[in-house]
């Protein structure tokens, strides 16, 4: 299947320049969403993962079912201040900006292999801190799975040492 046919790109959002891949168009259509995370399951068959971690807010909608359909946990990645337990923060620089991530110290046990899911591989950043975090808490990175990738960026420059699958590329 052509899952670009199914993502809406819009121009100079959110700010000029940036070409943004929308996927809420995708996300509306219940057969290609259910597809496109088959699909990715598919492609971790033979990773052994115990957990999956997604950055706010649309690692959500990637990594949580993602999660169900292998049989494995989820792990919410929330910016600073919306967790409610004691938690571990990193900063990081945006394609446009800078933010604030965070986890629960108590989200992954030492050891437990985590496959971080999320909607867009951009420059790497998000998912370098999200590494960092589970890194920090105990948790041992064995990939990285995304919707789409904008190879252009070459944010797997930053994941050295993980696979990474995109299920699109830009």
């Amino acid at each position: 299947m052509n899952y670009k046919d199914y993502i809406r790109v819009i121009e100079d959002f959110p700010q000029p320049g940036i070409r943004f891949k929308d996927i809420t168009t995708l996300l509306g259509n219940g057969d290609v969403y259910r597809s496109a995370i088959e699909e990715m399951k598919a492609a971790l068959k033979d990773k052994q993962i115990d957990l999956i971690a997604g950055p706010e807010a649309r690692g959500f909608v990637v990594g949580a079912p993602l999660a169900l359909a292998l049989g494995v946990g989820f792990v919410p990645i929330r910016k600073s201040g919306k967790l409610p337990g004691e938690t571990v923060e990193a900063s990081y620089d945006l394609e446009y900006g800078k933010d604030k991530l965070a986890i629960h110290k108590d989200a992954i046990a030492p050891g437990q292999r985590v496959l971080i899911a999320d909607d867009l591989l951009a420059t790497g950043g998000t998912i370098a801190t999200t590494m960092n975090l589970i890194r920090q808490v105990g948790g041992d990175v064995v990939g990285a799975s995304f919707l789409i990738e904008l190879s252009y960026l070459n944010g797997r420059d930053k994941l050295e040492g993980i696979d990474v699958f995109s299920l699109i590329q830009y």
